[in-house]
């Protein structure tokens, strides 16, 4: 009898939980759209990659700047960094911004946004709710 009692609790439960499927999509970064115009390095499509990450586009300029050792400025939709930089390292750089900026450490889901608490930045993820500090390599 007590099992039956279970299994009502169970059902009225499974009720209650939402109805939209748990999305197992991974997160496709666009690759960079670069042209090189003397010295410097355009990428075209740099809002795209941003609002794809979810993250503003000054902050992933200083850290791709930051990466190639460089100064840089934003136009509109596009980047400039100062510098020849081929699309294979420009997208590595990106990866690398992904892997520490924007990857949840606990749930590994894109799903996230950062936070700064006094003079930490935090990931703060949207699907399991972790909150990790940012580890740069």
């Amino acid at each position: 009898m007590a099992s039956s009692g279970y299994e009502e609790m169970l059902r009225r439960a499974l009720k209650l939980l939402p109805k939209k499927p748990v999305k197992s999509e991974r997160l496709t970064i666009p690759s960079a759209d670069i042209v090189i115009v003397g010295n410097r390095t355009i990428i075209r499509n740099f809002k795209t990659i941003a609002s794809t990450l979810n993250r503003k586009p000054e902050q992933l300029l200083r850290f791709l700047c930051k990466e190639a050792g460089s100064a840089g400025s934003l136009r509109d939709d596009i980047a400039e960094i100062h510098g020849r930089f081929g699309r294979s390292q420009v997208n590595r750089f990106i990866r690398r911004y992904v892997q520490s900026y924007v990857i949840c450490p606990v749930c590994k889901r894109p799903d996230t946004h950062l936070e700064k608490h006094e003079r930490i930045l935090y990931i703060v993820c949207d699907a399991c709710g972790a909150r990790s500090p940012v580890i740069t390599r």
